[in-house]
C-alpha cells in the first residue's frame, strides 16, 4: 500500500534512509530539518512497515522566460529485503499522479549511479543535464563577502543564476540548506550535475515554449506509454500550443522523451531535421541540490 509519511513512520524513513545509503547522521539532520516533509514523502508500506520510499521536492525551473514548479526526486530507494517486488516503480508512477494533481508539469532527478540512467528511463526520464567540467561560484568566497548577513550573500549568489535559462532556482531557504551542506563537507568543489527529465504535462510545456518562440510552427503527435494525457496531437503555431484532432500527414511524430530533450534544448544541434531547426540549444542546468 502506498501512503504519505507521517508523525509515525517518519523515523522508518530515517532508519531506511540510513540502511540503504549510509550517509552520516550530521548530513542526515541537516536534510530531514531542511527538506523532508510529510505530503512530500511516499512510502510502500508492508503492514505497519515502511520497506520502500521517495521524496519529491519542490523547486522552481527557469524554463522559456518563466519560471515553472518541478518536483525532484531524492531518496528514492527500498531495503534490501524488500527489492524485486516492483515498489519502486509504484511509487514513481504514484509520484506522476501526485505532480498532475499539484500542477507540475516537469520531474527531475539525478541518478548516483550510472545503471540508474536506464532503470529511469524505463520511466521515460531522459538525460537533459550534463556533468560540469569547471568548477562553480565558490560558496565559501559568497559567504565570506556577506559573513553576518545570509540575505545578501543569497542575493549575490541568486543574480548568478536567476536569469540562466533551463537552470533549478532556489530559494533563501534552498541556499540556507545548502550553505550548511557545504559547510559540513568543508566547502567542496561543486560542479554541474548528471541529470533526468520527465515530462509530466506536455500541453502545458509546448505552451510554453510556443509563447516563447512565437516564430515557431509545427505539428507534433506527441506518444507517452504511461501518461494517457500526453498522447495528444498539439499545434504550435503564433504563440499557441492547441489540440490538434485532425489526422495530418505533416505531424511529426515524438515520443515524450525526446519531446523533453526538445524542450529543454538538451543536445538538438545534434538531433535530425526537422528538430534540429525548431528547437534551440540550451545548456540545461542542475546544481547544488544537497548531494
Amino acid at each position: 500500500m502506498i501512503q504519505f509519511a507521517d508523525d509515525q513512520t517518519k523515523p522508518q524513513v530515517w532508519d531506511m534512509w540510513k540502511t540503504v545509503f549510509g550517509d552520516s547522521d550530521e548530513y542526515m539532520e541537516l536534510y530531514f530539518r531542511h527538506k523532508y516533509r510529510h505530503d512530500q514523502t511516499l512510502l510502500y508500506m508492508e503492514g505497519e512497515k515502511a520497506v520502500s520510499s521517495l521524496q519529491m521536492l519542490p523547486y522552481w525551473f527557469s524554463f522559456c522566460g518563466k519560471e515553472i514548479p518541478v518536483l525532484y526526486l531524492m531518496g528514492v530507494c527500498t531495503l534490501p529485503e524488500a527489492r524485486r517486488r516492483g515498489y519502486t516503480k509504484q511509487l514513481l508512477l504514484r509520484s506522476f499522479e501526485i505532480a498532475k494533481e499539484r500542477d507540475i508539469p516537469l520531474i527531475l532527478l539525478v541518478p548516483q549511479e550510472e545503471w540508474l540512467f536506464h532503470f529511469y528511463g524505463k520511466y521515460d526520464f531522459v538525460q537533459t543535464f550534463d556533468a560540469g567540467i569547471e568548477p562553480l561560484p565558490s560558496l565559501k568566497e559568497i559567504i565570506s563577502q556577506y559573513p553576518d548577513n545570509l540575505q545578501h550573500a543569497y542575493r549575490a549568489f541568486d543574480r548568478i543564476f536567476r536569469q540562466q535559462d533551463m537552470t533549478v532556482q532556489k530559494t533563501l531557504s534552498d541556499f540556507q540548506a545548502i550553505v550548511e551542506e557545504a559547510a559540513l563537507f568543508q566547502y567542496p568543489s561543486i560542479k554541474n550535475l548528471n541529470g533526468m527529465a520527465r515530462t509530466i504535462n506536455a500541453r502545458q510545456l509546448c505552451q510554453l515554449f510556443a509563447e516563447h518562440y512565437s516564430e515557431k510552427s509545427c505539428t507534433l503527435e506527441v506518444s507517452d506509454k504511461l501518461i494517457k494525457e500526453n498522447n495528444i496531437t498539439l499545434t504550435l503555431s503564433d504563440g499557441e500550443a492547441n489540440l490538434n484532432n485532425s489526422t495530418q500527414h505533416s505531424a511529426i511524430q515524438i515520443e515524450i522523451g525526446e519531446l523533453t530533450q526538445c524542450l529543454l534544448g538538451y543536445h538538438t544541434s545534434e538531433m535530425k531535421e526537422p528538430f534540429r531547426t525548431l528547437f534551440p540549444e540550451k545548456q540545461p542546468a542542475m546544481h547544488f541540490m544537497l548531494e
